[in-house]
């Protein structure tokens, strides 16, 4: 009798958790779906109007597209939503870095698209991207951007895995006898 109730208990704590489980497994499902479609809701139009002066900045497999607005405020706009939505914690104070090495932090507007790559990859081209703008809109603050290492393009991308390697340099474990 005693293992009866056991099974009976069993079933009734064990319900719950699988309809818990479930439901954990559609949520992130739709949060899946939702990142493969992320730059499908991106408007290919910009949220500001008026002219603007179109570069693009890379840093390993990321790329961004800059649009500086002139007449702006200051606001910073990516893949549709503000920079400090987009790059939560110390990103959009790497971002704006040409920004406050020209005094320009209030002076403009700024829509980026920004695809591929991870977050430090897309942060680093936000970056490089909007320093190609800022000399564009002026060429006498390239003294202030190339002291600075903003507006070099950061080469260095992920060395590939070489055959008999188990990764790009390490070697398989070798024993002399």
């Amino acid at each position: 009798m005693e293992k009866k109730t056991k099974t009976v208990k069993e079933k009734k704590v064990r319900a719950p958790k699988k309809a818990v489980i479930e439901e954990v497994s559609t949520e992130f499902s739709n949060e899946e779906e939702a990142k493969k479609n992320a730059f499908k809701d991106i408007p290919e139009t910009a949220e500001f109007k008026g002219e603007y002066i179109q570069t693009v900045g890379r840093r390993k497999t990321s790329v961004a597209q800059v649009r500086m607005y002139k007449d702006g405020k200051g606001v910073i706009m990516i893949n549709g939503k503000k920079g400090s939505q987009f790059f939560v914690g110390e990103g959009m104070s790497i971002v704006t870095q040409p920004l406050k090495a020209t005094g320009h932090v209030r002076d403009l507007n700024f829509s980026i698209i920004v695809k591929g790559g991870g977050i430090t990859g897309q942060i680093e081209a936000c970056r490089h991207g909007l320093a190609r703008a800022l000399l564009v809109l002026d060429p006498l603050l390239k003294e202030a951007l190339k002291a600075n290492k903003f507006l070099t393009r950061d080469p260095r991308k992920k060395e590939r895995k070489k055959p008999g390697f188990k990764g790009a340099r390490k070697r398989p474990q070798w024993s002399k006898r």
